[in-house]
């Protein structure tokens, strides 16, 4: 029986949980929410530049100091745990810069929801993913491993058991419901088996291309 791993970081620290699956996928809560210190009031009700202001400003820079470590930990202890465990890692091209791009628009064609953008633009940033990409290229090149990156599109909206793509199969964020076969099951782990079927597909690609080039015949030389 294969199974998934699941990495997650809470109060307790790192662990890794198994469940019973025939993918393996990272989920672990990244982002941290830290509360204020005690006694100190938002920097815009202090006059600025004022004692009372610095202090408050060192201590907000020593809060998002210790979120930026926090996930900078989770981000090193779960890479390190994929690429001592996996020699082929198949991950979503995901353009991250372009993702998270502003929706303001400009003066002659103004964005709309861009009070909601620049939340989903946090959400996505606070979770690292260009980083964990990062991690996980050069650990697994010292591991002897290998990071595929694979489109990203219809990864989640594919069904694994009959190949029906279409917006239907995606009932809900986290249902996945293929309007053909039935097929039911969570889209995350839907999108996961997706992507590795995508990367080993690309790996047989390369391999039988290369055994093409070998049992090439050799062209004559002219003497």
């Amino acid at each position: 029986m294969q199974i998934k791993n699941k990495i997650d970081s809470g109060p307790s620290g790192f662990r890794l949980q198994v469940f019973p699956s025939e993918t393996h996928g990272v989920d672990g809560p990244i982002s941290v929410t830290l509360p204020a210190p005690p006694g100190r009031q938002p920097m815009r009700r202090k006059k600025k530049f004022s004692q009372n202001w610095k202090t408050a400003k060192a201590g907000l820079a020593c809060l998002h100091m210790r979120i930026a470590n926090a996930r900078r930990d989770y981000l090193h202890k779960a890479s390190t745990a994929i690429s001592k465990n996996h020699a082929i890692v198949c991950i979503e091209d995901l353009r991250v810069s372009n993702m998270t791009s502003s929706a303001a628009g400009s003066i002659q064609s103004p964005g709309s929801k861009v009070g909601a953008k620049s939340g989903l633009n946090r959400s996505i940033l606070d979770q690292g993913w260009a980083e964990l990409r990062r991690q996980l290229e050069y650990k697994l090149a010292w591991n002897g491993g290998r990071l595929i990156a694979v489109p990203a599109i219809h990864t989640s909206r594919t069904c694994p058991e009959c190949g029906c793509t279409g917006p239907g199969n995606r009932k809900t964020q986290a249902r996945f419901c293929g309007v053909a076969c039935g097929y039911e099951a969570n889209a995350d782990l839907v999108a996961a088996i997706n992507v590795r079927r995508a990367g080993l597909a690309r790996i047989a690609c390369e391999v039988n291309d290369g055994v093409s080039r070998q049992q090439q015949e050799p062209t004559s030389v002219a003497a």
